[in-house]
């Protein structure tokens, strides 16, 4: 059987004849597969931010019976894991939970200093050799909103409170210490930073439209670690070209952002290329996730991170 597995991985599950980590584009690998299925593989974890064409191998296990991935959003593998389903099959979704809260929480206050402190102008300052001794923003007292109150959400709101922030999390709907999404129109405006941290379904589809972007307090940044289609590009450019808000986004929409799209000429935005849980953290922590996944699915054992939703 072709098994391609991860150098993290490797050594401990290798014996695993079930278990299949491919670690390579998965348009060669395919190329590489035999025609026949590939019987026997039940446990499968796709590329890390692979091509959409990594989720065609699912068809070709006839008999998987976990989609382990190795992101936090799972909203791309829906429709292959419900389209398996309406054919009386059955595979077990989970995510990455635990993998990446921490240096996307990371990215999040370093997009809010960066922009707060003008990083971005002073590297190209420095290109040009200018030495301008401008004025920051600081991040103590700011009024921090975040919306998304799971796991990136939590981890966010601690590290803004070490910097000093005012923080209020909102979610779709209210409990201690968080409030309900139905409670923007009032809390957006009082908001200096506000943070998306939510997943990406069916009704946080281009929540931040022109009317959000709208109750936005000028000169308020938008920061986007959740997914691109969070926020809608069109009401975004407009905003920033008004020059009446700022924004740091990690995800665009579309992803890539392409050369020439009115987003990268945008003034007051700081753009990374989703980078948020692309760090060096990250194999260490997704083969302990991978290891004790495999381990617990051979025993018979609960999983972790089961997506009740799919």
């Amino acid at each position: 059987m072709l098994q391609a597995l991860v150098p993290q991985v490797v050594g401990a599950i290798e014996d695993d004849p079930a278990c299949v980590v491919y670690d390579q584009d998965p348009r060669e690998a395919l190329g590489l597969l035999p025609a026949e299925p590939l019987a026997g593989i039940g446990f499968y974890v796709p590329l890390y931010m692979g091509p959409a064409s990594n989720l065609a191998l699912i068809t070709a296990m006839p008999d998987l019976k976990v989609l382990q991935l190795p992101t936090i959003g799972f909203d791309h593998v829906l429709p292959a894991v419900r389209a398996l389903r309406d054919t009386g099959r059955h595979v077990t979704l989970c995510n990455a939970t635990g993998v990446h809260e921490a240096s996307t929480a990371e990215l999040a206050i370093g997009l809010a200093i960066a922009m707060g402190r003008r990083i971005d102008v002073a590297a190209r300052d420095q290109e040009r050799q200018t030495w301008d001794h401008r004025r920051g923003s600081s991040l103590a007292s700011k009024r921090v909103l975040i919306i998304g109150a799971g796991p990136v959400g939590r981890c966010i709101a601690e590290r803004f409170t070490a910097f000093g922030c005012e923080i209020t999390m909102v979610a779709t709907t209210a409990r201690e210490g968080v409030r309900a999404a139905a409670d923007l129109p009032l809390l957006l405006p009082r908001a200096e930073i506000v943070i998306l941290a939510v997943p990406h379904v069916p009704s946080t589809q281009g929540m931040a439209d022109a009317r959000f972007l709208g109750q936005l307090a000028d000169g308020a940044l938008l920061i986007n670690v959740a997914r691109g289609p969070v926020v809608d590009t069109d009401a975004l450019v407009t905003a920033l070209q008004s020059g009446r808000i700022r924004a740091a986004v990690d995800v665009t929409d579309p992803e890539p952002l392409p050369p020439a799209h009115p987003l990268w000429a945008c003034p007051n935005v700081l753009i990374t290329p989703h980078v948020g849980g692309h760090t060096d953290a990250f194999p260490r922590l997704v083969r302990a996730l991978v290891v004790d996944q495999v381990r617990a699915w051979r025993a018979g054992d609960p999983l972790r991170n089961v997506i009740t939703s799919a």
